[in-house]
């Protein structure tokens, strides 16, 4: 299994790869439940909770600034690939269209087919974190997250949600589907944070 479909890091990869990982050869899909459907003319994000309500449309979206992005990808089923390559909207760009109440330190992602993942302010709000809709030079697909998903490079991957259409911003810390169901909290693969203690 490892031969076939994964393969430990090289030397000089030793300190790319967070600790249990393994280099994918593809770029595995892992999903619960159903994979949505949606065209970019279907999607919207919509800001909800401590914020101006909004609801962005494709076309407002590729309006902002885009950028290029290479980040390594880690999930917490044990497996990392590197140097996946991006295209999107910074987060920190993106943000500059919105208006959130100061008292917000969390934000609670929706997606469409009903999954939800929890993140601080403090992880969401960061210089390479983006919105992804191009992977590797193709419009993202469907079983990827497309047309548009959350990239948190710094955390393991089910924090970076697929199918993104929603951002709702809170004064507290509340959990998603994971996070209720045993994963941790945050999620730092240098700090194997992969379930929680209490379960």
């Amino acid at each position: 299994m490892l031969g076939k479909f994964f393969q430990k890091p090289d030397a000089d990869q030793q300190n790319r790869v967070p600790p249990g990982q393994r280099l994918a050869k593809g770029f595995p899909v892992l999903t619960y439940g159903d994979t949505p459907s949606v065209t970019p003319s279907e999607w919207y994000l919509k800001i909800s909770g401590l914020a101006k309500p909004q609801t962005f449309t494709w076309d407002d979206l590729m309006a902002m600034p885009q950028s290029e992005f290479t980040a390594d990808f880690h999930c917490v089923t044990t497996w990392s690939k590197l140097d996946v390559q991006w295209r999107g909207v910074k987060v920190t760009d993106f943000m500059k269209h919105v208006e959130v109440d100061p008292r917000a330190i969390h934000v609670m992602q929706h997606c469409f087919g009903g999954y939800t993942t929890n993140i601080s302010m403090n992880d969401f709000v960061r210089e390479e974190n983006f919105f992804a809709h191009t992977l590797f030079g193709e419009p993202l697909p469907a079983e990827h997250g497309g047309p548009l998903r959350l990239v948190v490079p710094h955390l393991y991957a089910w924090k970076s949600a697929k199918w993104l259409n929603g951002l709702e911003f809170l004064d507290h810390e509340e959990l998603g589907f994971w996070e209720r169901n045993g994963y941790h909290r945050r999620g730092d693969p240098w700090a194997e944070e992969r379930y929680s203690s209490s379960f």
